[in-house]
């Protein structure tokens, strides 16, 4: 059986490795484009029209522009490997969807013309309780304890036959036809779409720190423009 507070303390490590390794990187892309006479830092204030203005303009073209770019090119080919792969019909996902929000809160999203919301509705239903969905997948539901995770609702798909079939297959929504987008979600030793997620999670996880450094360095500098 697979520990799985294990694998998310090492993925978490991981992660802090990645992300320290990532803002070195763009703090040096940053620091090539830094005027020749600018002194101070990137988040300061400084004057209208002065070398350290256009620097933080530039940065900021650098960040949203060049490197955002090449981030979305590498999830994309992240996304097109994952057609290398296939489904073997361990109906995990269908059997145990989480979510944040309660069944009223997806509904309120969904009538606000939340597409995922409308989408996820149209396929689950939730569990009475979570000892129902234990008995899908109990290291997950472990996890989730150890962690503190309270406030998660579980749901599963009431068109799975006895064999873990869709009987509904041809009109499955997209959000079943993608699955699963994210790299980084926790997937079962019994899915066909593991050895995908444990190839490509190094650069998952890098391309996700620089996102949230892209999105800090950003605010932070349009603070000081």
């Amino acid at each position: 059986m697979t520990d799985l507070n294990y694998t998310v303390n090492k993925l978490r490590k991981e992660y802090r490795e990645i992300f320290l390794k990532s803002a070195e990187e763009i703090n040096s892309r940053i620091e090539k484009i830094r005027p020749e006479n600018c002194k101070g830092e990137i988040f300061d204030k400084f004057p209208q029209n002065s070398e350290g203005k256009n620097w933080q303009e530039q940065t900021i073209n650098l960040l949203q522009n060049e490197i955002s770019k090449e981030i979305y090119r590498k999830l994309n080919e992240i996304l097109a490997y994952r057609t290398k792969f296939n489904c073997n019909g361990c109906a995990t996902c269908c059997n145990l969807a989480c979510s944040e929000f309660s069944p009223e809160e997806l509904r309120q999203k969904a009538d606000n013309g939340d597409n995922f919301a409308n989408q996820f509705l149209s396929v689950f239903i939730p569990y009475k309780d979570k000892e129902e969905a234990r008995k899908i997948y109990p290291e997950y539901i472990e996890l989730l304890e150890k962690n503190k995770e309270n406030e998660v609702y579980f749901y599963h798909c009431p068109k799975l036959t006895a064999d873990n079939r869709c009987s509904d297959y041809e009109n499955r929504p997209q959000i079943c036809r993608d699955f699963p987008d994210n790299p980084l979600s926790i997937l079962p030793e019994s899915c066909g779409y593991k050895k995908w997620k444990e190839e490509i999670e190094p650069i998952a996880l890098m391309l996700h720190a620089m996102i949230e450094i892209i999105e800090f360095y950003t605010t932070k500098i349009k603070e000081a423009l």
